[in-house]
């Protein structure tokens, strides 16, 4: 053990020297190995924390939640436009119907866009507010949290379709600012006037809007009825959408399954007829997204695999240097009783502690970017612990191979001839 480390100790000495002795030399040999580190783990760490965002953002879709639409979240937009856009939209009776029939659903909840209004508050005023209609159980399904004392309609309300709304935070600030508390206050919406009850927390810096409430007004669908005209089946307003979520223990297929044969039934589909409907969950997304991110970190590694290829060759040039300038010492701590294998693992040691030294670099020029990032646009931006071990451990194959070539070369030579030279 006492020799292995004094070869270690040996071999990171000759590194160092190395390092002191040609500056110019050794820093442009490892910048290969630098650009190779920066490229594969700052494309990394880039990627997983938008991954991570991303993530995020899909979570609050909810695993176990299946959301009735008009296209499949799977399918190419631009290909079945047209065929989506000639499918009916979802209708109160057919949540109804789903409310009453599914069993293995917990909640079943219906909203309807309304367009984009106008909100007033005294003189204060917030443009192109998005209007939803909403029933009983969109709360959990969306997973509302509230700013302060804000709430949910109570059943109450929403039986009596009472004049009360929810407002988004974004909506809250613009028409109130900071110093104002929205609760009880009377806002005018459309010529009518409503209390807030509840200001939804803000969603934060999610890339993905999704379910972002930030800029919305909600009322019951009830109110939607009984106050703005809106018509339990009546004509076309806006876009609707039912979402499903599953009862606990309840296999997803299955609910899925269910859903279908009552929509079907509902629609009085042929048995030979297509669906024209579709159901999506966030598994869908996440298979997209899984695929764009393997193809973005493959792009990054393959960059970075060239960039230590040519750093892996500078790194053994600079070995074959040095064993060359070497070798008549070699010789001589062979012909004192040094075996073959202490001077393979110097040799080699060495062209790992440049290779490291090198990747080191990479990963400090990765965490000053990132900070940079983070801090000019708002995104964070993380160097995480595994990618700074992976950075490292990929510094050390590097140094492995381009070191054993020069290492087998050391080990392999004759004392006397060394000595000679």
């Amino acid at each position: 053990m006492r020799q292995v480390l004094r070869i270690l100790s040996e071999g990171a000495a000759q590194a160092w020297q190395q390092l002191m002795a040609n500056k110019l030399r050794s820093f442009l040999s490892l910048l290969g190995i630098t650009i190779g580190i920066f490229c594969i783990i700052g494309v990394k760490s880039a990627v997983n924390s938008l991954e991570d965002n991303i993530r995020g953002s899909l979570a609050k879709l909810g695993n176990d939640v299946i959301y009735l639409d008009k296209f499949s979240w799977g399918e190419d937009p631009g290909q079945n436009y047209w065929k989506w856009m000639r499918r009916p939209n979802y209708t109160y009776s057919e949540y109804e119907t789903l409310k009453e029939r599914l069993k293995t659903a917990s909640e079943v909840g219906f909203w309807q866009f309304l367009g984009a209004k106008t909100l007033k508050w005294r003189s204060s005023s917030v443009e192109n507010v998005v209007f939803l209609s909403v029933t009983e159980d969109c709360a959990d399904i969306f997973r509302l949290e509230f700013e302060d004392e804000g709430r949910y309609f109570s059943p109450t309300e929403y039986t009596n379709g009472s004049d009360v709304c929810i407002i988004g935070y974004a909506v809250a600030e613009g028409m109130f600012g900071e110093n104002l508390e929205p609760l009880d206050k009377m806002i005018t919406v459309a010529g009518r006037k409503l209390k807030v009850i509840g200001v939804i927390k803000k969603s934060g810096n999610d890339l993905l809007k999704v379910m972002n409430f930030d800029n919305a007004i909600l009322i019951s669908h009830t109110l939607a009825r009984r106050g703005f005209n809106i018509r339990a089946n009546g004509p076309w307003v806006g876009n609707t959408s039912i979402g499903v979520r599953a009862a606990a223990g309840a296999d997803i297929e299955a609910v899925k399954d269910e859903i279908t044969g009552v929509l079907r039934a509902e629609r009085r589909l042929r048995p030979r007829e297509e669906n024209n409907f579709a159901l999506n969950t966030l598994t869908i997304l996440s298979s997209l997204f899984d695929k764009l991110f393997s193809v973005i970190n493959m792009a990054g590694f393959i960059i970075g695999i060239f960039a230590l290829v040519v750093g892996m060759f500078s790194v053994a040039n600079i070995m074959f240097v040095s064993v060359k300038e070497r070798t008549n010492i070699i010789g001589i701590k062979m012909a004192l009783g040094a075996k073959r294998w202490f001077i393979l693992l110097e040799i080699l040691f060495e062209a790992i502690v440049l290779c490291v030294v090198g990747g080191l670099l990479g990963l400090l020029f990765i965490w000053a970017i990132t900070e940079i990032i983070t801090r000019v646009i708002d995104f964070d931006i993380h160097l995480s612990i595994a990618n700074m071990l992976i950075g490292v451990v990929t510094s050390i194959f590097v140094g492995v191979l381009s070191g054993l070539i020069p290492a087998l070369q050391a080990s392999g030579m004759d004392p006397v001839e060394a000595i000679r030279k």
